[in-house]
């Protein structure tokens, strides 16, 4: 049985919150981090675990950065919202629990907004949190900092994505392995 902090394929979900087309030109880095998200996305779908998109306020901040958009299944619906925190929009918890779902991979913008804010509620209903930490923003380093120091010290775990496709694959052997290789190579 695995440590309680390693990623568990069937148990686990990705949720991308909030990756808009608005934020491209203040957030730094945002092409790379749409690439790096675009890669998880791609990691997920090979191992068929599963993947939610919050969009906040579409209308007004456009939708999900087209870099993900193009890896996103394409039956997949964007959850709109208007809270900050994607607990809050509806049909968001019925969908992870339609999955199963008792870890959450986050990644996502802004790291002390809406992710924050996303990851205390989950962590409040007792699911286990997993932060990207390459593959969340905010327009200041010192704003993404504070807020993934506040994640941390509430319970979240810090990650990556080769290190979640690794949890999650747990062993060389996994049919998956190489295709999964070549997509962080």
């Amino acid at each position: 049985m695995a440590h309680p902090n390693i990623l568990d394929k069937e148990k686990t979900a990705l949720v991308i919150v909030d990756f808009q087309e608005a934020f491209r030109d203040s957030i730094p880095d945002f092409g790379a981090l749409a690439e790096n998200i675009s890669r998880v996305v791609q990691g997920f779908r090979v191992l068929g675990v599963p993947i939610i998109v919050t969009e906040q306020y579409p209308r007004g901040l456009g939708h999900t950065a087209k870099e993900i958009l193009e890896v996103l299944p394409p039956d997949l619906v964007c959850i709109e919202k208007s809270s900050f925190s994607s607990c809050g929009a509806g049909g968001f918890i019925n969908r992870l629990n339609s999955h199963g779902s008792k870890q959450v991979l986050l990644c996502g913008l802004e790291t002390h907004i809406c992710v924050n804010q996303t990851a205390h509620d989950l962590l409040d209903q007792g699911l286990a949190v997993h932060i990207l930490e390459d593959s969340v923003g905010s327009r200041t380093e010192a704003d993404k900092k504070t807020g993934l120091s506040k994640m941390k010290a509430s319970g979240a775990v810090a990650s990556s994505i080769e290190m979640a496709l690794f949890e999650l694959m747990g062993d060389s052997k996994h049919q998956k392995f190489k295709e999964i290789q070549n997509l962080i190579k």
